[in-house]
């Protein structure tokens, strides 16, 4: 029988409560368990009746007097039986022997029965059933017809005839003909198709899968408000049941779905209808905007559900009962979906349910897919760097901190790496609240002039100079909330990082906790930086960092100093010994990406603390650089000496070590780890001799630069584009990762034609030289055979 219940409407699913929901599913889990007692108990009750039937035998009729007179007589025994006490031995153990042999006594002696026939049940069973009798198949009632009764001169004779009855088994037998020939029928073979046949039908019906996408979208796109029902009929493809197309059916289901969620959504987050404006009456515009709303909503929630679904199902390796998509399928399918999600992620920031994808994200960014987890990082860098407010960013820091506390640290150091792309600077702010700032076009004089009258003119002059003052105050608002929202995720950003500096030292998350701490040091309060400097230099004196990581430690330490940190009375000797020990760990191998944490550094330490800097500081570090500049590739060979440039100019009496003449006493001491002490000044920048002989021409007009005393104006000057760049700008410039000679460089070889010309001229003058010295040395030697030999020459 055909179930004809009708499914209940999506409103209607969407007013039934939750409440609702739980009764009725405990009344159907009720009426389940009462069916199946029933069943077991009318299961029961006929097994009861078989054994019943089974063990039943006819009993004569004298056997229930029969009964009664062997009940008396037991009860006579047991009266004239005497107690074992009051027995012999030898009758006991005689009873005892009789007991064991005792099938005359428990024998049934009105019964025809064998010796011990209980221990064979199976043959009284069998018995028992035979002497059940048996009914006899009585034949159905004949049904007879009376007709007319005839009347003779006995009397009346009443007439009847038997009403014709079909046999049962004739009827039996031509349904089971039927059911043969039907099944024969249905039991057809199907024809057997060739790959390249299954291919071609794949392939028709994946095209007609497509045409029906397609049309089901651009009719979205063309009406949104008159065709918001259709996006039900696109979405019920994401459970398409061929297994043939399925996987790519359901791809192309999400994507389409996706693109038009990103173009058919408002610019403002739909909130839900109160009570009271669902009872009050609107015009026939609002109605249908509102129905519009309300459809995109909801099926934007299931659409939403849906792909959490399929990536929950691959996450826990779960099958679903169909089987039309395999496991290793649904690994494709759950990245289309993640995918997907970070697409809404970036494009519908405003819009509703994004917090929901905010915390399915931030999880698949410490997923072990790689793939996955880097399409997760990269959505959620794109959505800091566009945040112009900051509410979308704050969302997803308060979920990032939840995730590392709740993992116990345990999470992959590239969640921790993408708050480095906060938009969280104080430069920024103007400018986006300029973006962010209605921008209204007002109307030129001319164009007054020309279309208003004066008293127009006037009315318009102060209504806008009323909408720039509004203007203004929309902006310095936006400008206040937006703070009020940097500083609330900075604070979240900063609870992160001192808890890892506190509980997780050792944690693979402190380089990048020390990275961000270098990034936004100058935005903390001032109140934690003694605490934090000694924290710091206990990371770097405890050895237990790498290179790397230590030197973030030092810019961190600088940073805190030169913003804020000014009016601390620190002298940070510690930090400086330390990057001097370091540098000699720097190198152009693997290391060498490292030197633009180096120049950051240095910058901070030197350039922007010139006064609290000593001459002999800066003379150590001057020659040591200088020394690395020799054992790195050339863009850092270019950034170390743009620094070497900016010592020279920022501190007095560099050029001591441009002369061969010690000063002072003392011999130059460069594997001392301590630059107040190594008598840096009785030393020279032997170096930039060599430098000036480097392959890389960038490099040599920086070392004969400094040779020249790194003037800023005449012949030893540098070209204004390498002057008016920083350190670390020109070791990004020069980058040779593409394994590419950065600047390239020119061809000088000459065309194929003239190079094979000049070729053949020489060529043809050795010749003629030969063959004149070898004429004169024949004629002087042999005169007589001059023609001849002229000749055999000529022939050769």
């Amino acid at each position: 029988r055909k179930n004809t219940k009708r499914v209940p409407s999506f409103r209607k699913l969407l007013r039934t409560s939750q409440i609702k929901l739980d009764n009725k599913l405990k009344n159907k889990q009720y009426k389940q368990k009462s069916a199946a007692k029933k069943y077991r108990k009318e299961q029961k009750k006929l097994r009861e009746a078989v054994r019943d039937a089974i063990s039943r035998k006819p009993f004569p009729l004298e056997e229930s007097k029969k009964k009664k007179v062997d009940r008396k007589w037991e009860e006579k025994e047991e009266e004239d039986a005497l107690p074992l006490d009051m027995m012999d031995e030898d009758d006991l153990k005689l009873m005892e022997d009789l007991a064991q042999k005792a099938s005359f006594l428990t024998r049934d002696l009105s019964s025809n029965e064998p010796v011990h026939v209980k221990k064979r049940k199976h043959e009284s069973v069998i018995e028992k059933y035979e002497k059940v009798p048996r009914r006899l198949q009585t034949e159905p009632e004949k049904e007879l017809i009376h007709l007319l009764p005839i009347k003779d001169k006995s009397g009346i004779i009443p007439q009847a005839v038997e009403k014709p009855v079909l046999s049962v088994a004739h009827d039996e037998e031509e349904n089971t003909e039927d059911m043969e020939e039907a099944e024969d029928f249905n039991e057809e073979p199907l024809p057997v198709l060739t790959p390249e046949e299954m291919a071609a039908q794949r392939r028709q019906k994946l095209q007609e899968r497509k045409m029906h996408i397609a049309a089901l979208a651009s009719a979205i796109l063309s009406e949104p408000d008159s065709n918001i029902k259709k996006l039900k009929e696109l979405r019920a493809m994401l459970m398409e049941q061929d297994p043939h197309v399925a996987v790519i059916v359901r791809k192309l289901v999400m994507v389409s779905l996706m693109e038009i969620f990103k173009d058919i959504a408002p610019s403002y987050k739909i909130r839900p209808l109160t009570e009271a404006e669902k009872a009050t009456k609107v015009k026939k515009e609002t109605q249908k905007l509102r129905e519009f709303e309300e459809g995109l909503v909801s099926q934007y929630k299931f659409y939403l559900e849906n792909l959490e679904q399929t990536i929950k199902d691959w996450k826990q390796r779960k099958l679903k009962k169909s089987n039309v998509i395999s496991l290793k399928a649904y690994k494709g399918l759950a990245e289309v979906a993640v995918k997907c999600l970070c697409e809404l992620l970036v494009a519908l920031p405003h819009f509703n349910f994004h917090n929901n994808i905010i915390v399915l994200i931030v999880p698949l960014m410490n997923d072990t897919s790689k793939m996955i987890s880097g399409l997760c990082v990269e959505a959620v860098k794109k959505l800091f760097k566009q945040d112009k407010l900051g509410y979308a960013s704050l969302g997803v820091v308060k979920v990032i901190s939840g995730l590392v506390r709740g993992r116990n640290y345990d999470v992959r150091p590239e969640v921790l790496k993408v708050f480095l792309h906060l938009r969280i600077k104080e430069v920024e702010l103007q400018k986006d609240s300029e973006d962010i700032a209605p921008k209204k076009k007002f109307m030129t004089y001319k164009e007054k002039r020309k279309n208003l009258s004066r008293m127009q003119r006037k009315w318009k002059k102060a209504e806008e100079k009323l909408e720039r003052e509004l203007l203004e105050a929309e902006a310095s608002e936006s400008k206040e909330k937006k703070l009020k929202l940097h500083t609330e995720t900075l604070n979240i950003v900063f609870v992160t990082y001192f808890r890892i500096l506190k509980k997780a030292q050792k944690s693979p998350l402190l380089p990048a906790v020390l990275e961000g701490l270098a990034k936004f040091a100058h935005l903390i309060n001032v109140e934690f930086f003694d605490d934090l400097l000694i924290v710091l230099h206990s990371l770097i004196a405890s050895g237990d960092l790498s290179y790397r990581e230590s030197l973030h430690c030092v810019l961190s330490a600088f940073h805190i100093l030169s913003g804020q940190g000014d009016v601390l009375n620190i002298d940070p000797m510690k930090f400086y010994t330390h990057l001097y020990k370091t540098l000699f760990s720097l190198h152009a191998g693997g290391t060498n990406e490292d030197i633009g944490i180096v120049l950051q550094c240095l910058d901070v330490m030197f350039a922007k603390r010139r006064k609290q800097v000593s001459q002999q500081r800066a003379l150590a570090f001057l020659k040591r650089l200088s020394i690395l500049a020799l054992h790195v590739l050339p863009n850092s060979s270019v950034g170390i000496l743009a620094t070497n440039r900016v010592f020279m100019q920022t501190f007095p009496r560099m050029d001591l070590l441009l002369d061969n003449e010690s000063q002072g006493s003392g011999v130059y001491l460069p594997e001392l780890d301590e630059p107040e002490h190594c008598n840096a000044q009785n030393t020279a920048l032997w170096e930039l001799h060599l430098l000036q002989r480097h392959y890389h021409p960038t490099v040599q007009k920086f070392a004969s630069h400094l040779i020249a005393g790194a003037p800023t104006e005449g012949s030893g000057a540098l070209p204004l584009d390498l002057s008016q760049r920083s350190a670390t700008e020109l070791f990004e410039t020069y980058c040779m990762k593409g394994m590419t000679f950065n600047p390239p460089v020119a061809s000088v070889t000459p065309r194929r034609k003239d190079t094979f010309s000049q070729m053949d001229s020489f060529v043809d003058e050795e010749l003629n030289k030969q063959l004149q010295q070898h004429i004169s040395e024949t004629v002087a030697h042999k005169p007589l055979d001059f023609a001849k030999h002229l000749k055999e020459s000529s022939l050769a």
